[in-house]
């Protein structure tokens, strides 16, 4: 979930740029509307129900009971499949990271470029089985469970669903085929220790971590490898729940919040978002380990409330140990936080009530498959002919350690998710759907929401049906037209919206250097924050930023970098004060990418060697100051001359 505060980007290490809220659509309401009598209604989930034996064979086997999971096994049983949802987490509850890891808020996919009635909530994009969920809980952000019941109401409702939340653990079945792997089934370890062997005629993995893809042998990145940043992931979180906050205190949340200038504080019946400022000033027991946000609030209907705010580092969320790591991290400070809270009249009769039983994981895999949905399909806001899906969500990179405060890359209007993010390159028989799907890490950022996962988890259903009929496996029906014009008129007549579009070219576009910020982007030099609004072209540079930027080109390309550039400013005096000039660009470019040259030779260097292109020169306006945009350019002949790679 987005954060609700001011932080700097640690992508572009001199700009400081101030961000707002994910929930910026969201319309504030009245002090006393916000703070009016909720009640105190205790209820007890639906029990879930499991069934005892399985079959020896299914259309098609779902793995993950989370929202994705549930929409790809609703949707393959409404096309008439008979599917297996099966789950190995020994969870009660279906719903997963919203239900057992209280995530009570759903980050929308807000669709701006329509106009929403004073009052109401915007309309948002990916509609289908999200909806006739989304509709039975109380919004945006709910209780847990109601949603919690909501899934298990459309699951309960498909005659064609086994559900199976017993098993131990699950291995894919695999026949390899050359170079290239086919699923055929999963063995299922059940809790006597039992296997058994569960033929299927396709797979989709809603697992969080796509672990059954893994397993297939389906190729992935992991964290921020792709940046070059092997070790880093984003932060992952523990939800915490409080009791004693009444009516009266709410109301006095709503009264500081709504009093509160910041555009990044709001606050409705259901939930509040801000204490920015005020948790600045938390110092955490593990400050290595552990920091607070500002505050994401979610009240429930029993009276307490869940707090989406704790943030834990260096945990990897493929490995138990560090999980459990993560987990007992989170138990120490949390008193601690309580504590904290305490000094604030709303909060002064909190108790700590719980700790959500599963960690909120944001990163860990990414896949490699047909399509890698990339930074630059956000920055344009791209159509794909093979949409299923659209995203419109920040592409919110969460803190990855106490001194790096985050970052929103870019702020998209609209962007399609192709169908060929879900099909593995390597591997056949096996769809991915979630956060673990084929996304560079930039824009994974904006594609890990729950509304895009949902969406594909409902395209997943539909299209095995259809590979089932035409006798074809996904890889080839990823590279028919027809087949997935055929998939998206299904979907459509399904619920979905997955009509083409166009969106009107935005500002940053129409620069003379634009081809520089797409690379910038795409390597993490420049970050736009909320309605991109710090995407300035013309802002100036200095001598000490492209020093920065060139360590940060460094780690992805290190092969083809392997200077020292931070030796063209050893002489120069404060160099982030020092305006750069085109001679001194040259310089450390040269010196990064390990040219023995000089201050005067820099330029001419670079150029016989292909590295800087005429055209980008006499596009500066100024050599003796030089802006953003034209270092940009500059550096964008210089990783595609070197890496082969073009920024389109």
């Amino acid at each position: 979930m987005l954060p609700k505060r001011m932080f700097i980007t640690p992508l572009l290490i001199t700009a400081m740029l101030g961000v707002g809220s994910g929930c910026s659509n969201i319309p504030k309401v009245k002090s006393d509307e916000a703070g009016a009598a909720l009640g105190t209604v205790k209820r007890e989930p639906n029990v879930v129900k499991s069934i005892e034996n399985l079959k020896d064979g299914y259309d098609l086997i779902v793995v993950g009971t989370d929202p994705e999971g549930i929409t790809a096994a609703v949707s393959a049983a409404r096309n008439g499949l008979q599917t297996l949802l099966i789950d190995t987490r020994n969870r009660q509850l279906l719903g997963g990271l919203m239900t057992v890891g209280w995530l009570n808020s759903v980050d929308m996919n807000w669709d701006r470029t329509s106009s929403s009635l004073p009052g109401q909530e915007q309309d948002y994009f990916n509609k289908g089985i999200f909806t006739e969920w989304y509709k039975k809980t109380e919004g945006h952000s709910f209780d847990v469970t109601t949603a919690a019941n909501a899934f298990d109401d459309l699951v309960r409702n498909e005659k064609n669903i086994d559900l199976y939340m017993k098993a131990s653990s699950v291995e894919p079945i695999v026949k390899k085929e050359g170079t290239n792997s086919l699923v055929e089934g999963l063995t299922v370890t059940k809790p006597d220790g039992s296997k058994q062997k569960v033929i299927a005629k396709a797979i989709v993995d809603a697992t969080q971590d796509a672990d059954v893809a893994a397993a297939s042998g389906a190729s992935f990145t992991i964290g921020r490898e792709d940046l070059g940043d092997e070790k880093s992931r984003m932060a992952v979180t523990a939800v915490f729940r409080l009791k004693n906050i009444d009516d009266k205190a709410w109301s006095l949340i709503a009264k500081r919040l709504n009093g509160d200038n910041d555009s990044n504080t709001g606050v409705s019946k259901m939930s509040a978002w801000g204490y920015g400022n005020e948790m600045k000033d938390y110092v955490p027991v593990d400050k290595e380990r552990a920091k607070m946000r500002g505050l994401n609030i979610g009240r429930q209907l029993d009276g307490t409330i869940l707090i989406n705010a704790l943030q834990i580092f260096g945990i990897d969320g493929l490995n138990p140990q560090s999980v459990k790591e993560g987990m007992d991290i989170a138990n120490k400070e949390l008193p601690n936080v309580v504590n904290y809270l305490k000094k604030f009249e709303e909060f002064k009769n909190i108790e700590l009530s719980g700790v959500a039983p599963e960690l909120y994981v944001r990163e860990t895999r990414h896949m490699n498959g047909l399509y890698r949905l990339n930074v630059i399909d956000l920055l344009e806001n791209r159509d794909q002919w093979d949409r299923i899906a659209f995203g419109s969500y920040p592409a919110d990179i969460q803190r990855t350690s106490p001194t790096d405060n985050g970052a929103v890359v870019v702020d998209p209007l609209k962007y399609a998710v192709p169908f060929r993010s879900i099909v593995p390159n390597n591997v056949d028989g096996i769809l991915v759907v979630g956060r673990s799907a084929s996304y560079d890490t930039l824009a994974h950022g904006s594609a890990r929401v729950i509304p895009v996962g949902m969406a594909e988890g409902q395209a997943a259903g539909a299209a095995v049906k259809l590979a089932v009929e035409q006798g074809v496996n996904f890889r080839t029906m990823a590279d028919s037209k027809p087949l997935i014009a055929e998939l998206q008129k299904r979907l459509n007549d399904q619920g979905m919206d997955l009509k083409p579009y166009k969106t009107e070219q935005q500002s940053y576009m129409k620069h003379k250097e634009y081809a520089g910020l797409k690379a910038a982007v795409y390597l993490g030099l420049a970050v736009g924050s909320y309605n991109n609004e710090a995407f300035k072209l013309d802002n100036p540079s200095n001598a000490q930023r492209i020093v920065n930027e060139m360590i940060i080109i460094k780690k992805k390309y290190k092969q083809y970098f392997a200077g020292d550039p931070s030796a063209a400013v050893k002489n120069v005096n404060e160099p982030t004060k020092q305006v750069l000039t085109l001679q001194q660009a040259c310089y450390t470019i040269a010196l990064g990418v390990g040219l023995h040259t000089t201050v005067e030779n820099a330029q001419a260097d670079l150029v016989n060697k292909g590295l800087l292109n005429q055209t980008t020169i006499a596009l500066i306006g100024d050599p003796n100051k030089l802006k953003d945009g034209d270092v940009f350019m500059m550096l964008k002949d210089t990783v595609e001359k070197l890496s082969g790679f073009t920024f389109k």
